[in-house]
């Protein structure tokens, strides 16, 4: 009996040992196989994202005239068409018919908590060799609006985001009319209504210009422009929460592209299953995770002044935000130019 019970134990620990050595072997093989791509060209076109340029739009987006940018409010509109002739002025066009833009949604939609139409706005650079698959970087333009008097100003949240998308965006076309077109297409996708529920980019999966299933991932930002309580002696961090969930491919890039490049320390602590927070389904990646879409969530974490009047301009970091808007770029860049499509699967 002794013999027996012996014998299946040791069983077992081999048994558990070839799978773990056959696990190992498949993440060493997936980390070897990731080749980085055009590295001085991605080097050269970060550098065209630039604090100034981030500085000018933060400050216009979180301004008086925007008056917060409640969803379906004046001032949301003028942030969707401050927008929208962003991109008509830097010629990148819209994936929308006869180059509209703004991808209408009716006040139906929101289930009576925006009583106004609102728009997300799209904008795109069409695959040279892939162009029906799409990478998808988004960002709210959306905030909080006016309450009892006091403009919410969101410099953070998510003006930051806001900038950096439209920097991305800027880059990419830049080097677009260079003769470096991306493999794959680049959807620049501002939504609306987060802060509502997640709306924004919950109409555009029930009406998706690409096709679902050629969407390759979505790269979510949401506050990179500040410094959280628990980073005040080391600023040099991002937040990012999703990465691993539905694609261990899809982290390992988003690692090594970081190493290669920027060397920022990557904090997973909000991605953790348990996190009382629950910052995993609380932006819009998660409407794209909801479909097993892989996503990342760019985040600097809360703040003394989250969701309060007081999160202004003059309290960004914009060298630490031009740096985390390079590094989504360069992340975005590889996905779109690497040779194969990453693969939605855990190891």
């Amino acid at each position: 009996m002794k013999f027996l019970v012996y014998f299946v134990t040791a069983s077992f620990i081999l048994v558990g040992s070839c799978a773990q050595t056959k696990h190992s072997l498949k993440i060493d093989n997936l980390k070897s196989n990731i080749k980085i791509k055009d590295s001085a060209v991605v080097v050269k076109y970060a550098k065209t994202i630039t604090s100034d340029e981030i500085n000018t739009i933060v400050t216009e987006f979180a301004s008086n005239e925007f008056l917060g940018r409640e969803a379906g409010e004046i001032g949301q509109r003028k942030a969707a068409d401050y927008i929208k002739n962003f991109y008509i002025k830097n010629e990148i066009n819209s994936p929308l018919q006869n180059n509209q833009y703004k991808q209408l949604i009716p006040k139906e939609f929101f289930e009576e908590l925006i009583l106004k139409d609102s728009e997300n706005i799209l904008a795109y650079i069409k695959g040279e060799e892939k162009p029906e698959e799409v990478v998808i970087i988004s960002a709210h333009m959306d905030h909080l609006g006016v309450k009892d008097g006091q403009i919410y100003y969101g410099a953070d949240d998510n003006g930051s985001g806001t900038a950096a998308l439209l920097q991305i965006a800027q880059a990419f076309k830049l080097a677009e009319s260079q003769g470096f077109k991306p493999k794959r297409s680049i959807l620049f996708l501002h939504v609306t209504a987060e802060e509502n529920g997640l709306y924004g980019s919950r109409y555009y999966i029930k009406h998706p210009v690409f096709k679902l299933e050629n969407t390759v991932c979505d790269l979510n930002i949401d506050m990179i422009g500040r410094v959280d309580a628990l980073h005040k002696t080391n600023k040099n961090y991002i937040y990012l929460i999703g990465s691993d969930r539905l694609s261990t491919e899809l982290h390992f890039i988003s690692e090594k592209v970081n190493q290669t490049y920027f060397n920022l320390d990557f904090d997973y602590t909000l991605n953790d299953e348990n996190d009382r927070n629950r910052f995993y389904y609380r932006s819009d990646h998660y409407n794209f995770a909801k479909i097993n879409i892989p996503v990342i969530f760019y985040f600097n974490g809360a703040h003394e002044d989250y969701h309060l009047p007081t999160d202004t301009v003059d309290k960004i970091d914009f060298e630490l935000l031009t740096l985390r808007t390079k590094l989504i770029f360069a992340t975005a860049w590889q996905l779109a130019n690497q040779e194969k499509r990453i693969v939605a699967d855990i190891l």
